[in-house]
């Protein structure tokens, strides 16, 4: 066992796992492209003060916070939303709006690790500023729903509800809105037996607002949320091709700055990590100076699409090389370096044996790299020029010359 070892919820990424992350990368980019979203980045710690502003208890509780050598108080970032209005009030204020901006990077939370949670966790989202408030909501759930659609997850459930309808239960209740967070993290767990309890505490009778939460169904549920305007939105994701979405009232997103539709993407075969992206509108931006500015976004699990994804036996392109270029003895070593040279210039991957290993041996490595084919060099090869190259799938063999190997 190594004297160091990693840390504690954080993972290693070995090349077979870095292969299967860049080509989900390249699935969800290529989406966010058809939909006309443009890539930000921001800084892996901000101030603390960011996320303490806005974000729910839970999150502040968790973050990896420290005083940096100048005194100012800096915290990793536990999530992408708030750092992206951030830079929208820093460097974007100008831009012509709706922005359509999505994201992708690594945030950190102290929790306890296990299966599809982990301490160092990376987010793939998207925001959409500025836009007509049901527009812009019917955009990023069709959004949303393509991406795990064009990731290959199978049998997401999209359920979509309003924080207006908890908040309007418990005010009709009698609990003013200073006390109503404390409620929250409750109905986000699903925990209605806690909320029972805690109603209870508070003197409200919990039977009217556990009646409408515990509810999930179809259209017909928009009666429990008056003025939501969720109507023009499924009628938006429907006119869109997304029919496979529930209406769930009692959804509590456990972040506290969401002011309006709300939603989350099961995966029911995760188990209790099931959920694999959250999000809903929002008003972030006159925090930093920018003036009232309707938002909606979400964030996407992207370490636990890739574990639904491997559950459900997913076929990972394999990432070998195109060609393993075979020297069969030293004489060849200087031709073999040429044509791996030509063919890397022509754009396609390659590589020759680094080990001065015989020709059965090399030709073993060369499977086990997944290489498409062999490039076999001898003195035959180097007195007519033909190129012996093997199929390293099919074991078939045939006679090429260089130039028909680089178009």
């Amino acid at each position: 066992m190594p004297p160091v070892q990693r840390p504690k919820g954080t993972r290693d990424f070995l090349p077979r796992d870095m292969e299967r992350r860049r080509w989900l990368e390249g699935r969800l980019r290529e989406v966010m492209r058809r939909f006309a979203f443009r890539e930000v980045g921001t800084p892996a710690f901000e101030h603390t003060e960011l996320f303490t502003l806005r974000s729910g208890p839970s999150i502040v509780e968790d973050m990896y916070t420290f005083t940096d050598k100048g005194g100012r108080e800096m915290a990793l970032r536990p999530e992408l939303t708030a750092p992206t209005m951030r830079l929208y009030a820093e460097g974007l204020l100008g831009a012509p709006r709706p922005l359509k901006l999505c994201y992708f990077g690594n945030c950190f939370r102290y929790e306890q690790p296990q299966k599809g949670r982990y301490r160092e966790f990376w987010q793939f989202g998207a925001e959409i500023l500025g836009a007509e408030r049901a527009s812009g909501e019917t955009e990023i759930l069709a959004l949303a729903h393509e991406c795990l659609r064009g990731s290959g997850v199978r049998d997401p459930v999209m359920r979509i509800g309003h924080v207006g309808v908890l908040k309007r239960l418990l005010s009709d209740s009698g609990v003013p809105p200073g006390e109503q967070p404390r409620f929250w993290p409750l109905v986000d767990k699903k925990d209605f037996e806690g909320l029972r309890a805690a109603l209870g505490e508070r003197g409200v009778d919990p039977d009217p607002i556990l009646s409408v939460l515990e509810r999930r169904g179809g259209r017909e549920l928009l009666e429990k949320v008056p003025g939501s305007g969720l109507e023009e939105v499924l009628d938006g994701l429907e006119s869109m091709g997304v029919t496979g979405y529930t209406v769930d009232p009692g959804i509590a997103r456990g972040l506290d700055y969401y002011t309006g539709m709300v939603f989350e993407i099961d995966v029911p075969g995760l188990g209790a990590e099931k959920q694999v992206c959250g999000g809903g509108s929002y008003s972030l931006a006159e925090l930093f100076g920018a003036g009232k500015v309707e938002s909606t976004g979400f964030a996407l699990g992207f370490d636990r699409i890739l574990v639904a994804l491997e559950a459900a036996g997913a076929a990972f392109p394999e990432a070998g090389p195109d060609f393993f270029v075979v020297p069969v003895g030293p004489a060849e070593r200087g031709e073999a370096r040429r044509v791996v040279a030509a063919l890397r210039r022509a754009g396609r991957s390659a590589e020759t044996d680094l080990a001065a290993r015989n020709l059965s041996k090399a030709l073993k490595h060369a499977a086990s790299a997944g290489a498409s084919e062999a490039v076999i060099i001898g003195e035959d090869e180097l007195g007519t020029g033909l190129l012996t190259v093997k199929n390293m799938g099919s074991g078939e063999q045939r006679k090429a010359r260089l130039e028909e190997l680089l178009k």
